[in-house]
């Protein structure tokens, strides 16, 4: 037997005793804006799709998810991007604003080892992670975003290591077009339209996004474009889900990889295809290409230039057998290929292959549920396989409070970035080893009525091989490797309070401890870029019968650095009342406290401003 199964074996061991115990930490808590929490945790029907089987109400899961709802914020938000940072163990490594270019880093774990994924797809991107959040589809197409915290590679695969994040539509239940324009500071200007139709076999959605900027400081511009159409049909067999969307976007890139004025730009296209089989089996197919366009001086294109094009597919097979009416087996097989074509990478290709195994033990009456699972995966060109378990569970022990726990293994591959890039400021590494790491979790679920409910939680990841750019100078170039003994320990918290039927306050913070020793006095480029302090304040209100608010202020502290406050407000008219119901002014305030500020050492982000416009909805 291996030593990491005999860790998980041993873990196991703790992990169940743990979970009937006394465990003094928690589970973070979903963002609930739809409806308020119930007094009874099994009362709460949100679903998610992360870490199960098949989909669970959210109060029935064993692991950390949060639920980011995303219906009706056009105008509110910039991209759905942003919402992301209602989750405070999430942190953002933004360079450009308006959605051109942003990492995402989660439970201290670098923008490598989150899984990005849009509708069970994966959109993590294999020439480099930059890319992960280069989301093909628009705000309006979406309807939530379900976070998952700690590894997620049994069910999920590669990269899973840190967590995932799943950007979910879903389809529409009423006709209605809705379009949207604004304009506002560093010349803003955006646009979007959503057309829904539904048919009694039929349903589909179209939308479009544009906004660019001519930028807050020079060499910061840019110009983002999205389009995406999905049908879902009805048959016999099952429902079909169909989805096309394009992305275009050009920007600035000013010392965003060097102290280079850089331009870049990015394509990307995508199609998928779901099918239903009867009423326990799923299949699914996903093609995406992506380029990306690099220039390191803008002004002087023919001194460097990169160019790559990758391309990816993956196929799915997922089938489900209910055990004695409560309890689900699942099992499930996927194959996976990449290429890219590249001047500077040049051309590669690699496939991989995996089995899992998922069995979620749900009890007729009884307090408790247990999930276990294993994935085996094979590579071409890599590792010959990876064995990846997990194990989760929960107790209630009264109707009010839930005890959980989890424990899992993930791992990623390293990008073509990472193996063969070359410039003046970065070299890759053809010798890398594949990242991996041990992560748990355990934490406790507090709803003691219908207007409050407070989470904690504690977690804690080892990781094996990670993947970092050191250097040992200012002048040298950064270059991959792997690093050994890196950790993280950290705390959750948040409290959500219905204050009134429609006023809500939330509050969220996450503190983290990395293990710092695994640099040997090098100097890291992106591992300890993590905030060691990040809380997040929110409020949402009606102010009177037509206005409602959305304030948020975040303070985050990265490591070795200051901390900063971001505090940003949003107006808009309530769409269902008064004469002029389908007018819905907006205007939206961003960092109304004028920090200066990077979440990218080298990267400024931008000062105060104002963006105003009008949202017009016809139909149901």
């Amino acid at each position: 037997m291996t030593d990491y199964r005999k860790q998980f074996i041993s873990f196991a061991f703790f992990l169940v005793p743990c979970l009937v115990g006394s465990c003094a930490y928690a589970q973070q808590q979903t963002q609930e804006d739809a409806q308020p929490a119930q007094s009874s945790l099994h009362a709460e029907q949100t679903m998610v799709v992360l870490g199960s089987a098949t989909a669970i109400p959210l109060a029935e899961s064993p692991r950390a998810v949060t639920v980011l709802p995303l219906e009706n914020l056009t105008g509110l938000e910039p991209t759905p991007v942003d919402v992301l940072r209602s989750d405070t163990s999430i942190f953002l490594e933004q360079r450009g604003a308006g959605g051109a270019q942003a990492d995402v880093t989660l439970r201290g774990g670098s923008f490598e080892q989150t899984l990005v994924l849009l509708n069970g797809f994966r959109i993590n991107d294999s020439q480099t992670s930059h890319h992960n959040l280069d989301l093909p589809v628009p705000l309006e197409a979406m309807q939530s975003i379900e976070v998952l915290h700690g590894a997620g590679s049994t069910l999920h695969g590669a990269d899973a290591l840190a967590g995932v994040v799943d950007f979910l539509t879903a389809a529409p239940s009423s006709g209605r077009v809705e379009i949207s324009t604004g304009a506002g500071s560093f010349g803003l200007n955006e646009e979007s339209l959503l057309a829904e139709a539904v048919r009694h076999w039929w349903s589909g959605r179209v939308t479009g996004s544009h906004n660019l900027s001519t930028g807050f400081m020079p060499d910061r511009d840019y110009r983002n474009e999205d389009a995406s159409n999905e049908d879902w049909l009805s048959s016999r067999l099952g429902l079909t889900d169909l989805l096309f969307a394009v992305s275009d976007r050009s920007f600035g890139a000013d010392n965003f990889y060097g102290t280079y004025p850089s331009w870049e730009r990015t394509k990307g296209w995508f199609a998928s295809a779901r099918q239903e089989i009867g009423e326990h089996t799923h299949a699914a197919f996903g093609y995406r290409r992506h380029s990306d366009e690099f220039v390191l001086v803008r002004y002087d294109p023919a001194l460097y230039e990169n160019n790559h094009i990758d391309t990816s597919w993956q196929a799915t097979l997922r089938h489900n057998e209910t055990i004695r009416s409560s309890s689900t087996l699942l099992i499930g097989a996927e194959v996976d290929g990449d290429s890219i074509h590249s001047n500077n990478l040049g051309d590669h290709a690699r496939n991989r292959a995996a089995g899992y195994i998922d069995l979620d033990l749900h009890p007729a009456k009884e307090k408790w549920n247990l999930t276990a699972g294993a994935r085996e995966e094979g590579f071409s060109g890599g590792p010959t396989a990876v064995f990846a378990p997990h194990l989760a569970g929960s107790y209630l022990v009264a109707a009010t409070i839930k005890l959980r726990a989890s424990a899992g293994y993930g791992y990623r591959i390293p990008t073509y970035t990472d193996l063969y890039y070359s410039d003046p400021t970065t070299i890759g590494n053809p010798n890398l080893k594949p990242e991996s790491a041990w992560s748990g979790d355990a934490g406790v679920d507090w709803n003691p009525g219908t207007r409050l409910s407070v989470a904690t939680t504690g977690f804690y990841s080892r990781q094996h091989d990670s993947i970092d750019y050191v250097r040992v100078a200012e002048q040298d170039p950064w270059q991959a490797v792997n690093l050994s003994g890196l950790s993280f320990t950290g705390v959750e918290a948040k409290a959500t309070w219905k204050v009134a039927r429609n006023e809500t306050v939330r509050f969220a913070w996450t503190g983290l401890h990395g293990t710092q020793g695994a640099l040997h006095g090098l100097e890291s480029e992106y591992v300890f870029n993590y905030p060691v302090q990040n809380g997040r304040f929110e409020w949402d209100a009606a102010l009177g019968r037509q206005l409602e608010m959305h304030t948020s202020v975040q303070i985050a502290q990265r490591y070795l650095q200051d901390a900063y406050p971001v505090w940003n407000v949003a107006f808009t008219r309530t769409p269902e009342s008064g004469h002029w119901k389908w007018l819905s002014p907006y205007v939206r305030l961003e960092n109304l406290s004028n920090t200066g500020y990077q979440e990218i050492d080298g990267v400024n982000m931008p000062g105060r401003s104002i963006t105003g416009g009008v949202t017009i909805r016809l139909g149901s």
